[in-house]
């Protein structure tokens, strides 16, 4: 106990003498966590308005109208008992011609002279969320296309495409600026703790003479530098909380998009607890670093 308190107070001892490097290194990292964090925000509400969007997405099966009515039973039957499909509902020639008119009331009388109705029957089918994907979606149309009595399956196929490109763009790019922006604030707590092993490297070479181990001597660098770290982290969140809290007002007071601001969401309490451990873990990379480069010159 008496060593962890020596560790911890040599620690908070290096902050306090190097006040002036200390804040900067946390705005700094504070800056560059919070760039992260953005597109990070942007992600998270994107994967979930995707998500909302496929819930909505409706697969059209359209019938042949010479098929049966024994053929409409096998088809609906087979369709039910598809572990793929969570929700179905028929769609007769009538209902279709219905719906029609509700929508498209100054269009109706293009049909009227028609003389039958040329609306087909459908099932308007709901896929469960594991067979959401493109890929499954695409697999799913394809095998029920083939099925006797299905005239087409029809969907959104260039909306949902469009959407899984918005969507691994963003991750690429969230991961490329992620990578860089982490090796900054690595470098800025390295050089911090740099600034610090150099004020104190007779004291460390006394430690040394005295027989203190390795270990000993860096562990109050590495809890400096995960100090730093989660102090930016969540100095970082706090900026972001503040620019969520702002766009959100500026969506309520904007007319038009008055209603979208329910629909963007900020982390978690558990991502954020995730980002603060984040910022630690580079903290502490930045220090190993610097104690390493140190332990060179050293040699």
């Amino acid at each position: 106990m008496r060593t962890l308190y020596y560790l911890l107070r040599e620690a908070w001892a290096n902050m306090r003498t190097n006040r002036t490097t200390t804040m900067v290194a946390i705005l700094t990292t504070a800056f560059t966590l919070a760039c992260i964090g953005i597109f990070l925000l942007l992600y998270v509400n994107l994967r979930a308005a995707a998500g909302w969007l496929q819930d909505d997405i409706k697969i059209m099966v359209y019938l042949n109208d010479q098929t049966s009515g024994d053929a409409l039973v096998a088809i609906e039957q087979q369709l039910r008992g598809d572990r793929a499909v969570a929700a179905m509902h028929f769609v007769s020639k009538e209902q279709a011609l219905g719906e029609f008119k509700a929508q498209f009331p100054s269009e109706s009388h293009l049909l009227e002279g028609l003389g039958q109705n040329p609306l087909p029957a459908s099932f308007v089918v709901t896929l469960s969320p594991p067979f959401r994907s493109p890929d499954a979606v695409t697999r799913w149309s394809e095998r029920v296309q083939r099925l006797s009595g299905v005239a087409k399956v029809d969907y959104n196929q260039d909306w949902i495409d469009a959407l899984a490109m918005v969507i691994r763009s963003i991750e690429l790019v969230a991961i490329g600026i992620g990578v860089i922006l982490s090796a900054a604030a690595v470098t800025i707590i390295a050089n911090t703790i740099r600034l610090t092993l150099f004020a104190r490297r007779d004291e460390i070479a006394i430690l040394r003479l005295i027989g203190a181990t390795t270990g000993f001597i860096r562990i109050p660098y590495l809890l400096e530098g995960a100090v730093l770290g989660g102090l930016g982290s969540a100095l970082s969140l706090l900026m972001l909380k503040f620019l969520y809290e702002l766009f959100r007002q500026q969506m309520r007071t904007t007319g038009k998009l008055s209603g979208l601001d329910n629909l963007v969401a900020f982390f978690p309490l558990s991502l954020c607890l995730a980002l603060v451990a984040v910022g630690m873990a580079l903290g502490c990379a930045g220090s190993f670093v610097s104690l390493r480069r140190f332990d060179e010159a050293k040699t």
